[in-house]
């Protein structure tokens, strides 16, 4: 950039506050998206930073290059502590964790503004929206007003900054009037009082004196001033007008939200609501819908012991965005649903979509607002469906399978999410209830007919029998425990689906509707009553094929076949039998020779030895290790001590002091001499002799010939005295520590192979010289 002539720190200070308040203005378009104050703080917190760094940037002449350096280092000081406020030292110094989270921040958050639900505020992470928005376009602003020839370029920054609120904001504006007529008022007064002061600092010509040139600068301030008077009125004027004739637009209303599932209960939690509040109400009509077809609400995969619900982990989370027509083939059937009473943001809908149409007031929103899942066949809206809304389905219904056809199918691979918190009744039900069949279809046949010839059916509702609602670990154990299994849909689903899962069988449990007369057809009025649960298992060539685990509606509890009973004879009263004396025994005769006590078995002794066993049970477990170390450490002395060769004895011998060093917790690098190693053990253990039991090694290696008995003897003896010198510095409870250490026994498995190598040169080198001589 023309760098401009130095200026006084008065023209410098009113660059700087032009700056401010250009940026500052954009920046209160904020407020109605992210709401509270918190976003002040933060906004304010990047516009100070930017105008310090321009300021200092600009006396000291940095460079781009370490004016970006300045404003990263800048921007993860401020940003930790306001985005991520927990993850700092004295909530003031950024750690390595919250350092990475501001910097993915300034990526990902830009785009959680636009789809979070306002106000976005309260999530901290986007307070980086507005501290970066505020601080890279006030350091560019405040930059280029300080250093530039050309003023007006430092406007383009400035209107970012108050382009950039609108855009990531809500239909309803800040202060448009208040914003328009500041920023408008100081940018052209700004600009027109740089290119005047410009113009007055070159003017230097003898024929100007200083008194002119002091009337020509109040003449062109006063017209300045009635000249941003005149703009600011205008502006605020004439802002409103064109707000109100102009349909203000952001990005919030293009950028579609993902899907949130969190934010939806399962419906299968509010599965007894429609028999109890609404079993006789129409909910909604489907027209052209074929006999025996079925209408899908939810498909659910993932159970924790509290709902079994649409898992984010699971293939019915992969819901997208429609269009128009979906991919796929398959012979279609039309369907049209109107809702009468029914309302939520699952669409009910059958088999495979291959198109849907909203119409009516709500079409739009309702058409785009809708998922759809592929892989399960549920479609959602986030607008959420109200009576009166009509939409129409081109579906693809699922084939209806018999056993014989399953029969010799396996069951497809696919990935569920793991159940959890699952009772153990329904492990111990799931074997016995399958039965051994060796067929799929037979094992999940079993299941199905087992549960609903066996239960008994109850909504629970006034007259029936005792039946509580939900799905939980306890309640699916307390029906399958009972002595009389009674429920309905939502407990023998979800029971029939988790001993599915747990004998490996891919199952999931669907809700939906279907009407009680099977050969209903065309248009089929939907009520309450008609509410379902049913269970789905995928076979490899079949795919997802519907089973009915729950009992017939009229199989209730009171309708139980009575269980045998007793068929007793008539009672006749018999006399008394005659009194007799109880037979005496003598001392040594036994009631029941079966039946042992213990004291005519065990001796005396016995009970205090098992006494003593239990207690030594514990002792040998902990004491074991330990005299395992010591006895792998006394037979290594004694194989050193014994070995074939006197070199090798010697070599032993040295060994055992290194040994000694290293339980102590001195450590000797690897590759040092014996000399070199007593230098440096010498230093920890000044009282043992180590020179000289190094030398002596070293002769009786390294000499002519292989050493006598006696000189071996008397390494070992200089060996035990320098152990029990290295022993005697230091203190008992490191002389206990280092007897059962284990680093010598690691540190010898380490030395084997470069000892085993060494042994074999030296007997070659001996051999060489004794085959010279």
């Amino acid at each position: 950039m023309n760098r401009a002539p130095a200026r006084g720190p008065i023209a410098q200070a009113v660059d700087v506050v032009a700056s401010a308040v250009l940026v500052g203005a954009g920046l209160v378009g904020f407020g109605p998206a992210f709401g509270g104050t918190r976003w002040a703080a933060a906004a304010g917190a990047g516009l100070a930073l930017g105008l310090l760094l321009a300021m200092v940037g600009a006396a000291r002449r940095w460079g781009p290059l370490t004016l970006a350096a300045s404003v990263i280092v800048g921007y993860l000081l401020v940003a930790v502590p306001i985005a991520v406020p927990d993850g700092t030292v004295s909530r003031v110094l950024p750690t390595l964790d919250s350092t990475r989270a501001v910097l993915v921040a300034a990526i990902r958050a830009w785009k959680d503004v636009l789809t979070l639900t306002p106000p976005v505020g309260e999530h901290p992470s986007v307070l980086v929206v507005p501290l970066l928005t505020g601080l890279l376009t006030a350091v560019v602003t405040a930059s280029l007003a300080l250093r530039s020839t050309r003023p007006w370029w430092a406007l383009l920054p400035a209107i970012v900054a108050f382009v950039t609120p609108i855009a990531l904001g809500t239909i309803e504006p800040a202060e448009p009037a208040v914003q328009g007529s500041v920023f408008a008022a100081v940018a052209v007064g700004w600009a027109v009082w740089r290119r005047e002061s410009r113009a007055l600092a070159t003017s230097h010509t003898a024929d100007v004196e200083a008194g002119a040139r002091a009337a020509l600068a109040r003449s062109r301030l006063s017209s300045g001033a009635l000249m941003l008077v005149g703009v600011g009125a205008a502006a605020f004027l004439l802002v409103p007008l064109t707000a109100a004739a102009v349909p203000r637009h952001t990005l919030r209303e293009t950028v579609v939200p993902p899907l949130d599932l969190r934010a939806y209960h399962s419906p299968l939690v509010g599965f007894r609501s429609y028999v109890k509040d609404h079993a006789k109400d129409v909910l909604f009509t489907v027209d052209g819908l074929p006999a025996g077809a079925r209408i899908r609400l939810a498909t659910l995969d993932g159970y924790d012991g509290v709902v079994y619900d649409v898992t984010e982990a699971g293939i019915g989370a992969t819901f997208a965005s429609v269009s128009s027509t979906l991919p796929g083939t398959g012979v279609t059937t039309q369907l049209k649903i109107t809702s009468t009473a029914y309302s939520g943001v699952w669409v009910p809908d059958a088999g495979d979509l291959r198109s849907i149409t909203f119409s009516g007031p709500r079409a739009t929103t309702l058409a785009q607002s809708v998922y759809y899942n592929q892989r399960t066949g549920v479609a959602i809206t986030t607008a959420g469906l109200s009576p009166g809304d009509t939409y129409e389905l081109d579906v693809v219904l699922p084939r209806t399978w018999t056993d014989d056809e399953l029969t010799g199918q396996q069951f497809a691979t696919v990935t569920l999410p793991a159940t959890t918190n699952v009772p153990d009744a329904v492990q111990a039900s799931a074997g016995e209830l399958a039965g051994a069949g060796t067929d799929s279809i037979t094992a999940v046949r079993n299941l199905q007919t087992s549960l609903s010839t066996q239960g008994f059916f109850s909504h629970g509702l006034e007259g029936e029998a005792v039946s509580r609602s939900g799905h939980t670990a306890e309640r699916i154990a307390s029906l399958l425990s009972a002595d009389q299994m009674i429920g309905d849909d939502e407990q023998y689903a979800v029971a029939m689906a988790l001993m599915a899962r747990q004998l490996g069988i891919p199952a999931r449990v669907v809700m939906g509707f279907y009407p009680a007369d099977a050969t209903a057809s065309g248009t089929v009025s939907i009520t309450g009553d008609d509410v379902h649960a049913w269970v789905e298992v995928d076979f490899a060539d079949a795919g997802w094929v519907a089973f009915d685990p729950t009992p017939p509606k009229d199989q209730t509890a009171n309708q139980q076949a009575p269980k045998p009973r007793s068929n007793p004879k008539p009672q006749v009263l018999q006399p008394p039998a005659p009194l007799q004396a109880p037979a005496e025994l003598p001392p040594n005769t036994r009631q029941d020779k079966g039946e042992l006590r213990p004291s005519e078995l065990d001796p005396w002794w016995l009970p205090a030895l098992r006494t003593a066993a239990l207690a030594l049970i514990p002792a040998l477990l902990l004491a074991g290790p330990l005299v395992l170390v010591a006895w792998l450490k006394r037979r290594r002395r004694r194989r050193r001590a014994r070995a074939d060769e006197p070199a090798a004895r010697v070599s032993g011998g040295w060994h055992e002091v290194l040994d000694r060093a290293a339980d102590l917790g001195t450590r000797v690098p690897g590759g040092a001499t014996r000399r070199e190693t007593a230098v440096l053990l010498a230093e920890r253990y000044p009282r043992a002799e180590l020179a000289p039991l190094a030398a002596t090694a070293d002769t009786a290696v390294f000499g002519a010939g292989e050493p006598d008995e006696a000189d071996v003897a008397e390494m070992w003896r200089q060996v035990d005295a320098v152990v029990a010198a290295m022993s005697g510095s230091v203190g008992r409870w490191a002389r206990l520590r280092a007897r059962f250490s284990v680093r010598s026994l690691v540190a010898e498995r380490r030395r084997i192979r470069p000892a085993v190598a060494g042994r074999t040169a030296i007997r070659r080198s001996r051999a060489r010289a004794g085959g010279q001589r």
